[in-house]
C-alpha cells in the first residue's frame, strides 16, 4: 500500500535517491536507478525539482493509475540518464480530472494550463512546465496504457515498453509541428534506445508505428535498420 503524506518538494536529493533503491545500482543497472540518477543530475541545477516518485505518490493516493513517460521513464532504456525539467505521466481519460485535482492540491503554487493534448503544471517563477499530465485522446497515447512494464522493485511503477518508448520518440520526430531543436533531441534518444537495446520486437514496433500515421510502421522499422547499420537519420 502506498503511504500518503504531504509532498516535501525541497527534500534533500539524496533522500529521494534512497527512495529509488539506489544502493543496488552499485552492483547492476536498473530502470529505477537510472531515474534516480536523472533526478540527482536535475537537482544539481534545480534543487527544488519535483521528483517522479513525488508525482506517482500523489496520484496513487488519489487512486489514479498512471504511466511515467519522458526522460525519467527512458533513463533505464537509454542507459545514459540526463536532466529534465518536467515529470510526464499518462492517465486514462476517466481519471484525468481526478489526477488534476490531486496535483493541484499537492502543489497549489503551480499554475495549470490546459491544451488539447496535455495539461501542464507551470512553475510561474521559472516559466516552464514541471508536471505534464498527458491526455489519451490520440491513438498512440491511448495505447501507452496497454504497453507497459512494472519497474521499481519494492515501490513499483509503470513505464512504457521498449517498443512503446521508441514509438513515443518516433511520433514527435516525424511531426510537422515539432521544433527542429526538440526533434534532434528526440532523434538522439531514438538512436540511443536502438543502440542500447538489441532485442526490439519489430512486429510490435510496426503496429505501434501505424498508430502514429498510416505507413508509420514501415518507416519506424526502417529507422531502426538505419541506426543499426550506422546510417544517418533524415528528419
Amino acid at each position: 500500500m502506498t503511504r500518503c503524506r504531504p509532498v516535501a518538494v525541497g527534500a534533500h536529493l539524496w533522500a529521494e535517491v534512497a527512495a529509488w533503491d539506489a544502493a543496488p545500482l552499485r552492483k547492476r543497472y536498473s530502470h529505477a536507478g537510472g531515474a534516480a540518477i536523472a533526478l540527482t543530475i536535475t537537482r544539481w541545477f534545480m534543487p527544488e525539482a519535483i521528483g517522479p516518485l513525488d508525482v506517482i505518490r500523489v496520484l496513487s493516493c488519489a487512486n489514479v493509475p498512471c504511466v511515467l513517460v519522458g526522460a525519467y521513464a527512458l533513463a533505464g532504456w537509454l542507459k545514459e540518464p540526463r536532466a529534465t525539467k518536467d515529470v510526464g505521466v499518462v492517465v486514462a481519460a476517466r481519471h484525468h480530472a481526478r489526477a488534476l485535482g490531486a496535483i493541484r492540491t499537492a502543489y497549489p503554487a503551480l499554475e495549470m494550463r490546459d491544451t488539447p493534448v496535455v495539461t501542464r503544471f507551470i512553475d510561474a517563477g521559472r516559466g516552464f512546465a514541471v508536471i505534464d499530465v498527458i491526455k489519451t485522446n490520440q491513438r498512440l497515447t491511448r495505447s501507452v496504457l496497454r504497453h507497459t512494464r512494472a519497474v521499481g522493485g519494492r515501490r513499483p511503477y509503470r513505464i512504457p515498453t521498449l517498443e512503446m518508448a521508441l514509438a513515443l520518440k518516433f511520433a514527435p520526430m516525424t511531426s510537422p509541428f515539432r521544433e527542429d531543436q526538440k526533434k534532434y533531441q528526440d532523434a538522439a534518444d531514438f538512436i540511443a534506445l536502438v543502440k542500447f537495446n538489441p532485442t526490439i520486437d519489430l512486429r510490435k514496433l510496426v503496429q505501434l508505428g501505424e498508430l502514429v500515421y498510416s505507413g508509420g510502421g514501415k518507416e519506424i522499422v526502417e529507422m531502426v535498420r538505419r541506426v543499426r547499420a550506422g546510417e544517418r537519420l533524415e528528419l
